[in-house]
């Protein structure tokens, strides 16, 4: 009982942090160094940002604002799990509705970090 509570609050506080880091690079970390072969995970090689500036500047624009609206959502989710875990008694163990909402915040989380990475 206890320990499913513990879990869904690691995962809770776990989705908190990743949603105040945002979409900020760790420090010393060089965008070159992701991708040093310079080829997507299909293989093929990335297009010249220098050749097409203002579709590379869409992508980034856009990547940007799909990464936002996640993390809005994240700390939706996250509020309103935090919100039934205060309501919930400490006796009880947690409903499926609960535990369903940390996998979503889990997943989401996820799909941030996997965004973020680039």
């Amino acid at each position: 009982m206890d320990r499913t509570r513990r879990n869904a609050l690691k995962i809770l506080a776990g989705a908190v942090g990743i949603a105040a880091l945002g979409a900020r690079p760790a420090a010393g970390q060089d965008s070159s160094q992701r991708n040093p072969a310079g080829k997507s995970a299909s293989g093929d090689p990335n297009p010249d940002p220098a050749a097409d500036p203002k579709r590379a500047k869409a992508l980034l624009e856009q990547n940007q604002k799909d990464i936002k609206k996640n993390i809005e959502k994240l700390f939706q989710l996250a509020t309103e799990l935090k919100d039934e875990v205060d309501k919930t008694d400490a006796t009880t163990v947690l409903s499926m509705a609960m535990v369903r909402k940390a996998e979503d915040i889990e997943r989401l989380a996820h799909q941030i970090k996997e965004r973020a990475k680039g």
